[in-house]
């Protein structure tokens, strides 16, 4: 082959992301970064992490021209973009967190009340009649917060879903935005 049959490539400079999401929103995320100019670098590795074990974290490289045009707009949306997505995750991890925590301080109260039935039964002479009634409380404290979780995660929600709502319409103008700049 002589150099007058060689084709000749022009140089791209590229500029490089890597993202780690569950592998449940991957897809998701993925389709918003690609109205940015980003387009996947062919390496996706899953990773596992013990913390989250129930839920698979994937990382996926990307890479974007340097020189697209737009590209400080680009840019703009896409902070924008990946601003609504943190939103979305805090107020996915909102509905748990509230009910989490009422649940919690119920049970705790459970306990407590559990432990001054203990103590009443062990005390010198003991008291059967306190620990009864402190017990009843107690047990009560360990079987409904199951309940109280229960509820109050349909109530957040509830209260939640149109906001998250509001954040998904607001992501696909966003995209929108940049997938117009693109082409």
């Amino acid at each position: 082959m002589d150099v007058s049959e060689k084709q000749h490539k022009n140089f791209v400079g590229y500029e490089y992301k890597e993202i780690v999401a569950d592998s449940s929103r991957i897809s998701f995320l993925l389709d918003g970064y690609e109205n940015f100019g980003w387009e996947i670098d062919g390496k996706v590795q899953e990773r596992t992490d013990p913390n989250t074990a129930p839920r698979q974290k994937v990382v996926v490289h990307m890479k974007r021209n340097r020189k697209i045009i737009n590209k400080a707009e680009l840019t703009r949306l896409q902070r924008n973009f990946e601003a609504c997505v943190s939103e979305i995750d805090a107020l996915e991890k909102s509905k748990t967190s509230v009910a989490t925590m009422y649940a919690l301080v119920l049970g705790i109260l459970g306990t407590a009340f559990m432990a001054g039935a203990t103590f009443a039964v062990t005390a010198q002479p003991p008291h059967y009649i306190l620990c009864i009634v402190l017990s009843v409380p107690g047990f009560l404290g360990w079987i409904f917060p199951y309940f109280l979780y229960k509820r109050k995660v349909g109530k957040q929600a509830q209260k939640l879903t149109p906001l998250i709502e509001e954040k998904y319409d607001e992501i696909y103008e966003i995209c929108e935005k940049g997938n117009k700049l693109l082409y």
